[in-house]
C-alpha cells in the first residue's frame, strides 16, 4: 500500500519534533471467532449471512480511541501540573505501530504480522500518544512465542501470509474488502467465501487468542444487523440507507458500492438460485463495480 511509504514513519520527531516519549495503548474488543472450529470451513457456509470481522461489530474505533486518549492526556496534565505538546493516532498518522508497541512491551509480532499479547493475544486495537515530556520506558518484548506454530499460515484461504512475516495485502481478504476500491481479482473471489468486510481467520485460529477478551467493550456492543448481514438486504441498500445503516461503524470505510461489492462476492459463492432474481438486478446497476460483479455471481450460480 503506498500510502504507507512515508518517511516520518522511520523519526516521530518528524511528527512531533518535541516528542521525547510515545505513550502505546491497547483497546481490546471480542473474539467473536471460535477456536474449536475451522473457521475458513465456516465461511463456506451456504447460508444467507455475511460475516464481519470482530472490530467492526460496534462503534468505528476511530471515534473510540480519540475520546479516551484525550481523557488520559489530561490526567497526565494534571499530574505535572501544566499543558504537554502532545500528538495522538490511532492508525491515522506516520507511525510503526506494531514496532512502537513492541518496544514498549505490549508483545510481540507474530508470523501473521499481528501483534501478540501472551496475556489477552492479538483482539486489541493500538493507539500512540507522543508526549513532549520524559517518561521512563518500559522493557521491550523481545520473546517471539509463536514458535514452530504455523496455524495462521495454513488456516490463510488465499495464501497472503509469508514466511518471512509479512502480508501480501494484493491477497489478504482485509485489504480486498476494504481497503481495495476497486475490482476484486477474479482468482481472489471463490476464497472470499461470504466474509464481506475483513477476515479475522489468522487470529481465530491462533493459540494465544484463547486469551482473548470474553466480555465486549460497551463502545463496540454489536450495531443492529452489523455481524452477520443478510445478502439480500444488503444487495438492495441504496447510498442513503447504507449511510445511515452504518454511521459511526468501521463499514462506512469501505464505502457504499465497494460493500455492495462485497455482497455480490459472497453471494456468488453462496451458489443459491434464489439469489438469481436479485443479481439480475444488480447487474443492471449504474455502478460498474456493482453491475461487475453481480454479473460474476450470476455465473457462478
Amino acid at each position: 500500500m503506498v500510502y504507507l511509504h512515508d518517511a516520518r514513519r522511520a523519526d516521530p520527531h518528524l511528527v512531533l519534533p518535541e516528542c521525547r516519549s510515545i505513550l502505546v495503548l491497547a483497546l481490546a474488543y471480542t473474539n467473536h471467532g471460535s477456536n474449536s472450529q475451522n473457521p475458513y470451513l465456516c465461511q463456506l457456509t451456504k447460508v444467507n449471512r455475511g460475516r464481519v470481522a470482530s472490530y467492526a461489530w460496534g462503534r468505528d474505533y476511530h471515534l473510540v480511541f480519540p475520546e479516551r486518549m484525550k481523557k488520559l492526556v489530561t490526567f497526565i496534565e494534571n499530574q505535572v501540573g501544566e499543558a504537554i505538546v502532545h500528538r495522538w493516532y490511532t492508525d491515522t498518522g506516520p507511525l510503526l505501530e506494531r514496532d512502537l508497541a513492541q518496544r514498549a512491551g505490549l508483545g510481540w509480532i507474530g508470523k501473521n504480522t499481528c501483534l501478540i499479547n501472551p496475556r489477552i493475544g492479538s483482539f486489541f486495537l493500538l493507539g500512540e500518544i507522543l508526549l513532549a515530556i520524559e517518561l521512563e520506558p518500559d522493557a521491550p518484548f523481545e520473546q517471539d512465542r509463536c514458535g514452530t506454530c504455523t496455524r495462521c499460515i495454513t488456516a490463510c484461504p488465499t495464501g497472503c501470509i509469508q514466511t518471512d512475516r509479512t502480508i501480501d495485502a494484493g491477497r489478504c481478504i482485509s485489504y480486498l474488502t476494504i481497503e481495495n476500491k476497486n475490482e476484486i481479482p477474479l482468482e481472489m473471489r471463490t476464497l472470499m467465501g461470504n466474509l464481506v468486510f475483513g477476515c479475522d481467520i489468522c487470529q481465530q485460529v491462533c493459540p494465544w487468542n484463547r486469551f482473548s477478551a470474553e466480555k465486549v467493550d460497551l463502545a463496540f456492543s454489536a450495531h443492529p444487523g452489523v455481524p452477520n448481514p443478510k445478502l439480500d438486504e444488503e444487495l438492495v441498500l441504496t447510498l442513503t440507507e447504507f449511510k445511515n445503516k452504518f454511521k459511526e461503524n468501521p463499514i462506512l470505510r469501505s464505502k457504499w458500492r465497494g460493500y455492495l461489492r462485497n455482497i455480490a462476492v459472497a453471494i456468488g459463492n453462496s451458489g443459491d438460485p434464489a439469489f438469481v432474481q436479485l443479481l439480475e438486478t444488480a447487474a443492471q446497476s449504474g455502478d460498474p463495480l456493482i453491475r461487475d460483479h453481480a454479473a460474476w455471481a450470476l455465473k457462478q450460480i
